[in-house]
């Protein structure tokens, strides 16, 4: 591995102490960091790339803690409908309509996207096509946790969707011993569940089980829509955290993604029992309401941040959401305090190393950790002056402003060119191959407008 040394930057460090190093450097060495701040001429061998990050902010590599790659090339095909359409007139016939190849390019564009947002690190919320997912990942360079989407039970779903408890959670173990700490550990392989309306009792109970004896974590849909809490309510006999709760599957090793409908006894309940949060801002504007993110932060709780997938969230983007996040809690509560840059960036940062069980790897920028960062260049128009670098961060600059991006030490973008992929072949093959998959899932738009075709 090549050794580099970053220099004459402002470092984010994002440590206990958030220390901010102004014209400091950064030593990456064996794919971590060696160094950090001002680094001793004797630690620097001969032949190390030497990168000048002169007016650059230097800091971790952002987490998105949910993301639905096998959801990429069904951007724009569920905008501007109701829930039932996008689920059942949209995203479930195009999901069951992908090929494990499909899903490989998919994770492939939704990895590009990420890595040009500045994301070195990402959990996926499960799919058909695990094996297609890791090979992507495997190709992008990047740090991810993947799952497969399970489901033991439930109405309306695709053929095949639907599996018997025990098939399920055989597969997910078989997944996992194929995949889980390949790509030299940059892959995680979680256990996945899809949501408490297609998962049982048994199944949820099993899988927290079963990922505790693994020591690796569970990714699910918690509290996401009003009816889900009111189907729960009905169907068990409390709403879906509290249900959780009662059955012992509430634990620090859930990831909760959404969690819209909480109660205030639910959050507590989140923080007793240290469940990580996963917040998808835009997403939840879509059509799922107000996540009670102040309150979690306040009782404690670990919330992180994601974009969810293409076709509830256009834009993977993880510039946008952190700006969406600082501007929506204010506005609900009419409180322009209730949730500051800093906290956001952490969220971005730190919290979502910590909702990934990756703190002490990744998250912050310390000598051993994992060499995951990103160099942000602030001159443009739209970004300057900069004040502040955190606030600047948080409301001011977009993915645009991502220079580099590097993952363990390999460098997967400089300079705004993606080093791992063939970006332009890519861009004409999903394109294509998104044609093919809508065809295959009978999904037909109407014409917003009229179409009149030249040529």
């Amino acid at each position: 591995m090549t050794t580099t040394l970053i220099r004459n930057a402002t470092i984010l460090t994002m440590d206990k102490q958030r220390r901010i190093f102004q014209g400091g450097d950064v030593l990456v060495s064996q794919g971590k960091i060696a160094a950090i701040g001002g680094v001793p001429e004797d630690m620097i061998p001969e032949d190390a790339e030497i990168v000048d990050a002169t007016g650059k902010l230097v800091l971790p590599g952002l987490i998105n803690t949910h993301v639905h790659t096998s959801q990429q090339l069904e951007r724009g095909l569920a905008d501007d409908v109701n829930l039932l359409t996008w689920l059942h007139d949209r995203t479930w016939p195009f999901e069951s309509a992908l090929l494990e190849d499909d899903s490989y390019f998919s994770t492939l564009a939704c990895g590009i996207e990420l890595i040009k947002s500045g994301v070195t690190t990402f959990a996926e919320a499960g799919g058909q096509h695990v094996n297609g997912m890791a090979r992507g990942v495997r190709k992008l360079g990047m740090r991810a946790a993947l799952c497969q989407s399970s489901m033991d039970c439930g109405q309306g779903l695709p053929d095949g969707w639907v599996r018997p408890t025990q098939q399920v959670l055989d597969e997910q173990l078989g997944l996992h011993a194929r995949w889980h700490g390949q790509a030299d550990g940059r892959i995680s392989v979680w256990l996945g569940l899809r949501t408490i309306f297609n998962c049982s009792d048994e199944l949820i109970r099993r899988t927290m089980r079963e990922a505790e004896r693994l020591n690796t974590r569970v990714h699910m849909h918690v509290a996401e829509v009003r009816e889900e809490v009111e189907f729960v309510r009905d169907t068990r006999g409390a709403t879906t955290v509290r249900h959780l709760a009662d059955i012992d599957a509430l634990s620090p090793n859930l990831l909760a993604v959404h969690t819209v409908w909480l109660t205030p006894e639910e959050v507590a309940l989140f923080a007793e029992h240290d469940v990580k949060v996963s917040h998808n801002p835009a997403a939840a504007m879509r059509v799922l309401g107000f996540a009670p993110v102040p309150d979690m932060i306040r009782a404690g709780v670990s919330v992180s941040i994601g974009t969810d997938g293409a076709p509830c969230n256009n834009r993977m983007d993880m510039f946008d959401e952190m700006y969406t996040t600082s501007l929506i809690h204010k506005g609900r509560y009419l409180d322009p305090t209730i949730i500051t840059a800093e906290t956001i960036l952490e969220m971005a940062t730190l919290h979502g190393a910590r909702c990934m069980g990756m703190e002490r790897e990744i998250g912050s920028l310390e000598p051993g950790k994992q060499a995951d960062l990103i160099l942000v260049d602030p001159r443009d128009a739209g970004s300057l002056p900069l004040h502040d670098p955190v606030t600047g961060l948080v409301t001011a600059m977009h993915s645009s402003n991502v220079d580099s991006t590097m993952c363990a030490g390999q460098w997967l973008m400089r300079d705004r060119k993606i080093l791992t992929v063939d970006e332009d072949m890519l861009l004409d093959e999903i394109q294509e191959r998104a044609e093919h998959i809508r065809e295959r899932a009978g999904i037909n738009l109407p014409s917003r407008y009229p179409v009149i075709k030249v040529r």
